[in-house]
């Protein structure tokens, strides 16, 4: 009898999984709160609706959300000498009107090529991204964030097959976005809207924010068949002091820290890396496999995620490798809308304060009053 390995699983093909194509949600529900929800914290899964989520908590429980704000970071051009089409992405604003960007043309763009985009304006070609050779650096006439709302489009991820229209710019967003940034959206915090955050208050949990900028990396696939040979890529987070006072203050109390979507889990846990969770900003590459040791998070809400997706290795490593796997294949089954603009699903980690809901009554944390909805 071969001898049982204890090592979580170590190929990105263990990350797979059949999903059939109807499932992949092209459009958002109807109203915000009226998407259903996978209740994975117990050994067998519950199927609910997203407005159950105040019932499921305590007060005293500290939701964390992203309030990072996505930016029309996509546009269509041509190049000025050739008049060959370009499509951009733009990935990062930099300092001096200048960004990386993803480009798409039938050859590469040389340095000192003008670029002409939506016959509005001009931008020229200086070089590569640096350490990213996939990305370009580009020199735009005026503030890019400004360029970029009146001309650009919504990045839509790409398996959504439809061009973005104005419900798209309202949708693709969450309610309390505040920090212009990102390319793709947090898509659990989508779920939210002003009646599921006031039920929330009314409950007595307590919210906080932090801001990661979510970048076109996140739709990236992993090409490597070893997980511990791919590289992640980096993404701009911040955790302030008053996010970090609030997880503080839940700990005391008995309370439990809730991250809403798994890029508040990333910005979260990256701040923590040292030991214990401090105020933080920068780049972070942090990659979460199964066998991290997370410090800050007791709860997840998460929606489906992409087969082989680093996203999916990060919700097996939080809740479970088998367990993950058991409630996709139940999410399959009961016919839940998968990705950005479907159904949400809430873990528990095995062996922290997630699973057990703290005595009623607890005391308060109070979050930051910026951005995200804050305090309780």
């Amino acid at each position: 009898m071969p001898p049982v390995s204890l090592l979580p699983p170590q190929l990105v093909a263990d990350y797979d999984f059949e999903l059939p194509a109807e499932l992949i949600a092209q459009h958002p529900a109807r109203e915000r709160s009226g998407s259903r929800l996978l209740d994975g914290r117990g050994a067998l899964p519950v199927d609910r609706l997203f407005r159950e989520l105040p019932s499921l908590l305590a007060p005293g429980d500290l939701l964390v959300f992203n309030d990072t704000r996505v930016i029309k970071a996509r546009l269509h051009g041509e190049k000025k000498s050739t008049g060959g089409a370009v499509e951009a992405l733009v990935e990062r604003v930099l300092p001096g009107n200048e960004v990386l960007a993803h480009l798409r043309a039938s050859k590469s763009p040389r340095p000192g090529t003008g670029l002409r985009f939506a016959n509005a304006f001009d931008a020229e070609v200086i070089g590569r991204g640096g350490t990213d050779a996939s990305l370009f650096h580009l020199r735009f006439p005026a503030d890019p964030l400004a360029l970029l709302a009146a001309h650009g489009e919504v990045p839509l991820p790409p398996y959504i097959a439809h061009d973005a229209d104005a419900d798209d710019e309202r949708r693709y967003q969450t309610v309390f976005a505040a920090r212009p940034g990102a390319v793709a959206a947090p898509t659990a915090a989508l779920h939210f809207d002003e009646a599921m955050l006031s039920a929330l208050h009314d409950r007595g949990v307590c919210s906080a924010h932090v801001t990661l900028h979510v970048g076109a990396g996140t739709f990236q696939p992993v090409r490597v068949e070893r997980i511990a040979e791919h590289r992640m890529h980096s993404e701009w987070y911040e955790v302030g002091a008053d996010t970090v006072a609030a997880v503080q203050a839940t700990r005391a109390a008995g309370g439990r820290v809730l991250a809403v979507g798994t890029t508040s889990l990333r910005a979260l846990e990256s701040a923590a890396r040292g030991g214990a969770l401090d105020a933080a900003q920068g780049e972070t590459d942090l990659f979460i496999t199964p066998g991290f040791p997370f410090r800050v998070v007791d709860l997840l809400l998460t929606n489906f995620h992409l087969p082989r997706s680093t996203l999916l290795m990060l919700v097996a490593a939080f809740a479970g490798f088998d367990h993950v796997k058991a409630l996709y294949r139940h999410a399959v089954e009961a016919r839940y809308r998968f990705f950005s603009y479907g159904d949400a699903m809430l873990l528990g980690r095995p062996g922290s304060a997630g699973l057990p809901e703290p005595p009623r009554g607890a005391g308060r944390a109070t979050g930051s009053t910026l951005g995200a909805p804050s305090g309780c």
